[in-house]
C-alpha cells in the first residue's frame, strides 16, 4: 500500500514539474508468509521438530555445527507423499502433523517452496528437490505428478548399477544447488539402490545493519569446558529486538528487509547450550524468542564458518519413524516394488562475516528394494552360527527348529 501511495505521488509531482530529487520510493517493502490455519499450524510443528532434531544433534556433536531443519522436512514430505499406512503415520508424527493429513502437508510445502524465495529481494532462497529412480524400476505415474506439482521435483531414470556415474550426478546436482557450497555429499552408492530423493536449500543475506570490518578484532571466547581461545569478534552498537530469561539472552539480528533474521540465543553464565533447548522446548519456540525490547545493544558477535555431515537413520527412529527403515515399510504410493528407506543424510555449512551470512544444506534419502530380484547375485555363507526350521508349507507351520553352532 506504501508503494502505491508513494508511486502515485511521484507520478502526480513529475507532471506538475516538480523535483523528485527527495522522494525515497520503497522497492523493497517488508512480506509476511501468507498461511492457511493449518499452515500456520504446521510452522509451528515444524519448529518443535526442529528444536527435536536440534536436541539429538546438540547431544553427539562436536564443536560447531549446523543443520537445516527445513530441508529435512522438504526431504521427508517427498518421502511421506509416498508412504501409506502405519509408515506414513509415523513420519507425520515425527514431523508433528496429523495423521491422514499428507494433502494438507503437500500444499503447506507448496506454498513454502513458492513464498519463501519472494520475501525478500535483498535476501537469496533457492529450494531445488530432485528424485533419481533406477532404470531396472519405476515410480507411479500419480506419485510423480504429485512431487512435481507440490515439490517441483526434478525425476529422472539413472543406472545405479554405473556407480560412479551416478555418484558424480548426484555430487554435481548438490553443487549446482548450493552455489558450490556443498560440491560433495556421497562417494559411493548404498547397496540395492532402488531411488535417491534429494533436497538443496540455499540461503543468502546481508545484514539490514552490517558491521564495520574495521571494528573486528580478535577477543577471547571461553569454551563450555573453560578452555579458552582467540576468535575474530564483530562489533556493532545498534538497536535489535532483544528479550531475556532465566537462561539466556535472545538478540534478533534482521536481514535485507527484516523478513529473515538470525536469532542468538546467549546461555547465561552457569549455564549451557544444553539447557537452553530444554527451555525452548518447554516453553514452545515463538514464545521464547518473542522480543520484548528494542534497546540500544552493545553487540559482540563472532565471525565463523561451521558444518555438519551424517548420518539422520537413527535419530529418525529415536523420534518415532522406525517402521520406514525396514521390510515392513509401505511405500506403495511411490511405487509397486518392495522399499524402505536405506540411508538419510544431510550435510550443511554456514558463513557469518561482517556483511551477512551465507548458508546451504543438503539431504538425502535413498530408498532400497527389499525383493529378492532375479538376476540379482546374493551371498549365503553359512559360515557362522544359524537357526533352522522345519515347516508345512501350505500353512506354515512349524515342525521343528534348531540352531546349529558347528
Amino acid at each position: 500500500m506504501r508503494k502505491t501511495i508513494i508511486l502515485c505521488l511521484a507520478a502526480a509531482l513529475a507532471f506538475t514539474g516538480c523535483d523528485l530529487s527527495g522522494i525515497e520510493i520503497d522497492t523493497n517493502p517488508h512480506k509476511d508468509l501468507q498461511l492457511t490455519t493449518k499452515g500456520a499450524e504446521y510452522i509451528q510443528k515444524g519448529n518443535d521438530f526442529s528444536l527435536n532434531f536440534l536436541e539429538k544433534i546438540d547431544k553427539d556433536a562436536q564443536g560447531s555445527y549446523v543443520i537445516s531443519p527445513l530441508s529435512l522436512q522438504f526431504l521427508l514430505g517427498m518421502i511421506l507423499d509416498g508412504a501409506q499406512g502405519q509408515t506414513a503415520d509415523e513420519i507425520c508424527e515425527v514431523l508433528g502433523y496429523g495423521a491422514g493429513e499428507i494433502d494438507q502437508v503437500n500444499e503447506y510445502c507448496k506454498s513454502m517452496l513458492k513464498q519463501l524465495p519472494a520475501l525478500d529481494n535483498k535476501t537469496t532462497i533457492k529450494i531445488a528437490n530432485a528424485i533419481l529412480v533406477d532404470k531396472s524400476g519405476e515410480l507411479l505415474d500419480t506419485y510423480k505428478k504429485s512431487v512435481a506439482n507440490y515439490y517441483e521435483a526434478y525425476v529422472e531414470s539413472i543406472d545405479f548399477a554405473n556407480s560412479q556415474a551416478a555418484v558424480n550426478k548426484i555430487n554435481n546436482w548438490c553443487s549446482r544447488n548450493t552455489n558450490g557450497l556443498i560440491t560433495k555429499i556421497i562417494d559411493n552408492i548404498p547397496p540395492d539402490t532402488f531411488a535417491c530423493l534429494m533436497n538443496a536449500l540455499y540461503f543468502k543475506g546481508k545484514w539490514s545493519e552490517p558491521f564495520e570490518k574495521s571494528n573486528t578484532v580478535d577477543e577471547t571466547f571461553i569454551k563450555e569446558s573453560g578452555d579458552k581461545l582467540k576468535v575474530p569478534m564483530m562489533k556493532q552498537e545498534a538497536k535489535f529486538n532483544y528479550t531475556e530469561n532465566d537462561v539466556c539472552q535472545v538478540v534478533r539480528l534482521p536481514y535485507g528487509n527484516g523478513a529473515y533474521s538470525m536469532v542468538v540465543a546467549l546461555p547465561l553464565e552457569g549455564h549451557t547450550v544444553a539447557e537452553v533447548i530444554a527451555a525452548m522446548k518447554k516453553t514452545g519456540w515463538e514464545s521464547f524468542t518473542a522480543p520484548i525490547d528494542q534497546p540500544s545493544v552493545n553487540l559482540w558477535l563472532p565471525r565463523f564458518e561451521a558444518k555438519f555431515e551424517g548420518e539422520l537413520n537413527d535419530m529418525l527412529e529415536q523420534l518415532g519413524m522406525p517402521t520406514a527403515f525396514t521390510a515392513a515399510a509401505d511405500f506403495g504410493a511411490m511405487t509397486e516394488h518392495p522399499v524402505c528407506i536405506s540411508v538419510i543424510k544431510q550435510k550443511a555449512i554456514i558463513k557469518v562475516n561482517e556483511e551477512g551470512s551465507e548458508a546451504a544444506a543438503v539431504s538425502i534419502g535413498f530408498m532400497k528394494d527389499t525383493a529378492y530380484m532375479p538376476g540379482k547375485t546374493v551371498t549365503f555363507h553359512a559360515n557362522r552360527p544359524f537357526l533352522y526350521f522345519i515347516t508345512e508349507n501350505s500353512s506354515g507351520a512349524i515342525l521343528f527348529s534348531g540352531r546349529y553352532s558347528g
